[in-house]
């Protein structure tokens, strides 16, 4: 799979301009909340490191426990009614953050059960969404959608975290909670003004199995497919380490290095600017050097930078947590928008819920794991010690990319093509391939 470079798709296309308001408008909401939600938890409950691990755990845990059984509805219902539903409701519940403040009844045990329902409704949306994407766009501009997606969540990210400890230090914590409630509004106005139907759900050829067998058949694409079984398991190790090291840092930056909540905002935001970088520079790189070549580049090299974090210190150390954290978001950024492109183009598109969500209940499932590894290893060793084990987890983690067939590949595959993998068991539903 090569990329060839294609532009002017938001001037040309009106759906994706809609898709990309509104999901730039949800990562925005949600990098307010990434910094509201654990600095509520800190500033106004005191909450101890633990719980701030335990809070990011909650929102992620719905993939371990739903993941599997919604990449199934995904793929029998329409994708976009299931995204319109997952907005209204995240909508609902972060509207109800600042209220249950205001009348006296917020809690650690609120905030953990908010982010735990919201996590759900990101489980939903985010895998209809996956599914959703390539349907609206043609196979040649889904790497130009995949970039300009992936770099104005970047983007949103940098102004959300930026602005989330601007408000969180001028109007309170709390109130930093309606922002991203109102994004989720925009998300559904603009997914409201979408044009393009999908057409109704059928499974040509195939008898529709049992909820148990078609979650099983996703998982076994997973396992017996080498391309798809490499990144599951990176995805999984990655996310580990990732959010290792995120579900602390607000808390490293504050109690360790000594920041106040805007300073905390900025620095945050500063280092996320790579994501931006990485959308930036992914189809350029991978055009030049071939996607295979760019992913073990984009996240064995450029993330490796990430053992700069835990040196962070007060004055001119803080640019050690810049330079880390700036790499490690284009690195993540850049190899997430190769993966998505290969993924849309090499999966059976009536199979692409069930994939999403079996490599989702391995990544995504892996992310509660590291948030509460944090928050341990902060407890028991201290947060710079935790923050040098879970940082150096990250270079480690894409060991997986370096040991597979990815190491041989200049490109990543295009397609399935019979005999490309090996034999998979006989299932109830044919795999078929593009």
């Amino acid at each position: 799979m090569s990329y060839g470079i294609r532009g002017g798709l938001l001037r040309r296309h009106r759906d994706f301009r809609l898709l990309w308001c509104g999901e730039t408008a949800g990562k925005y909401g949600a990098s307010v909340t990434g910094v509201a939600m654990p600095l509520v938890a800190v500033s106004t409950l005191d909450a101890s490191t633990f719980e701030v691990g335990l809070l990011s755990a909650a929102a992620w845990a719905p993939w371990l426990i739903i993941g599997l059984p919604v990449g199934v509805w995904v793929d029998r219902l329409l994708r976009r009614p299931i995204m319109l539903a997952a907005a209204a409701v995240s909508l609902v519940l972060f509207a109800a953050v600042p209220v249950a403040a205001w009348s006296g009844r917020l809690s650690i045990g609120l905030l953990l059960a908010v982010a735990l329902l919201a996590g759900t409704a990101t489980v939903f949306f985010q895998t209809a969404y996956t599914a959703y994407l390539p349907t609206i766009l043609d196979p040649d501009d889904r790497p130009e959608g995949n970039a300009k997606l992936h770099g104005s969540a970047s983007a949103a990210q940098i102004a959300g975290l930026g602005s989330g400890g601007l408000i969180a230090q001028l109007a309170g914590a709390v109130n930093g909670m309606f922002a991203n409630a109102a994004t989720f509004l925009v998300s559904l106005l603009c997914l409201a003004g979408i044009r393009h139907r999908e057409p109704s759900v059928t499974r040509t050829g195939h008898r529709r199995t049992s909820l148990v067998g078609e979650v099983r058949e996703g998982l076994r694409l997973t396992a017996y497919d080498p391309w798809f079984r490499t990144f599951a398991l990176f995805g999984a190790a990655s996310n580990v380490a990732l959010m290792g090291y995120q579900s602390i840092q607000v808390v490293f930056l504050v109690r360790s290095v000594g920041l106040t909540p805007g300073a905390v905002g900025a620095l945050v935001a500063a280092t996320s600017a790579g994501g931006v970088a990485g959308a930036f520079a992914a189809r350029r790189v991978a055009h030049r050097i071939g996607t295979g070549r760019a992913t073990l580049l984009f996240e064995l090299g450029v993330p490796s930078l990430g053992l700069l974090i835990p040196l962070t210190g007060d004055g001119p150390g803080i640019l050690l947590f810049v330079t880390g954290g700036f790499s490690v978001s284009a690195g993540v950024v850049a190899g997430n928008i190769i993966k998505a492109s290969f993924l849309q183009r090499y999966c059976p598109p009536d199979l692409l819920g069930r994939l999403t969500a079996s490599t989702a209940f391995l990544s995504y499932g892996a992310i509660p794991v590291g948030a509460l590894l944090g928050g341990l290893l902060g407890t028991a060793l201290g947060l710079r010690t935790a923050m040098a084990l879970t940082t150096a987890g990250i270079p480690l983690a894409a060991l997986i990319l370096l040991f597979s067939p990815i190491r041989r590949a200049r490109d990543l595959p295009a397609s399935r093509r019979t005999g490309s993998s090996p034999r998979m068991p006989e299932s109830p539903v044919a795999l078929r391939g593009e």
